[in-house]
């Protein structure tokens, strides 16, 4: 019998999370899982309950936040993350391909494969799906303080915060190689996407111990259209306004301190910033026939 614990963050997406809870209780094989619920209540807690849990399989309920602190406390543990997407982006679910259905995404905890993944380090802090600085960022730390939640809410920041936004000059170096430009924003991904299918690195993979790079040149208002366009159908890579790098260490350098992001958390960062790859470092549950 499997061991199975649900980690619940109450507040993210701004959905109850009663109806799950519910769903649990009914649908789980009681021959085969044996399951327990708890909520969490500050931030770093889903963390401590992941460390201390000896459950065969901790399940985040939540948005990348409350993934990312779950996974956190599961590194070099052997135990494996599962995944019941409820927040604003699910962009590491995603990319799994892990159905945000509820239902859906509790059979690929009883029926799928757990496969290792990697992490990327921010700093020498792990991160699952993506890191970065300059436009994104600075969204990331208005979203967060905003009190408000969901895709709308994003979207009519970001567009506000633009109006007005310079890009800084970046020094990029990948693997000992370095090249310099402005840019509007630089995204480091472990895995392909912000959330909700914007695959703004979307080449990336978390099983080949590298992290991708996206940078995305200053641009017109009016390229705005097409340039969403590609982030949102995986094509991100064919604009004229991004490059692409890959490496397994990267570092950033910028002319002014301020906002940074990992998995959909903001921070504060100064001039310089690391980041390095960390082959299968985990262990997490994804549908059978996925490749990731």
């Amino acid at each position: 019998m499997q061991k199975l614990l649900f980690i619940i963050n109450p507040i993210s997406g701004g959905r109850n999370k009663d109806a799950i809870i519910r769903m649990l209780d009914s649908t789980l094989d009681r021959n085969l899982f044996s399951h327990e619920t708890v909520l969490t209540t500050h931030a770093g807690h889903a963390t401590e309950l992941a460390r201390r849990s000896d459950a065969d399989i901790v399940v985040a309920v939540g948005g990348d936040g409350t993934v990312s602190e779950v996974a956190q406390g599961l590194i070099g543990t052997g135990k494996s993350l599962g995944i019941i997407p409820c927040g604003s982006g699910d962009g590491l679910a995603l990319h799994l391909g892990i159905s945000r259905n509820p239902r859906k995404a509790l059979r690929t905890l009883t029926e799928g494969r757990a496969v290792t993944m990697d992490c990327g380090l921010i700093d020498g802090r792990p991160f699952f799906c993506t890191a970065g600085v300059g436009l994104d960022a600075e969204v990331a730390w208005q979203f967060a303080s905003s009190g408000k939640r969901g895709l709308w809410t994003y979207i009519s920041l970001a567009w506000k915060i633009w109006q007005n936004f310079r890009p800084d000059t970046y020094e990029i170096e990948t693997d000992g190689e370095k090249m310099t430009a402005p840019a509007v924003f630089v995204t480091v991904g472990n895995a392909n996407q912000w959330g909700n299918q914007a695959r703004i690195t979307s080449l990336a993979s978390v099983q080949d111990g590298l992290l991708d790079v996206t940078v995305v040149a200053p641009f017109h208002t009016w390229e705005l259209p097409v340039l969403a366009t590609k982030l949102l159908d995986g094509r991100a890579h064919t604009s004229r306004r991004v490059r692409m790098l890959r490496g397994r260490q990267i570092t950033i350098r910028r002319t002014q301190e301020g906002p940074a992001h990992y998995d959909g958390d903001p921070c504060r960062k100064g001039l310089e910033i690391r980041f390095e790859s960390v082959p299968s470092a985990l262990r997490v549950i994804v549908p059978k026939n996925r490749k990731i």
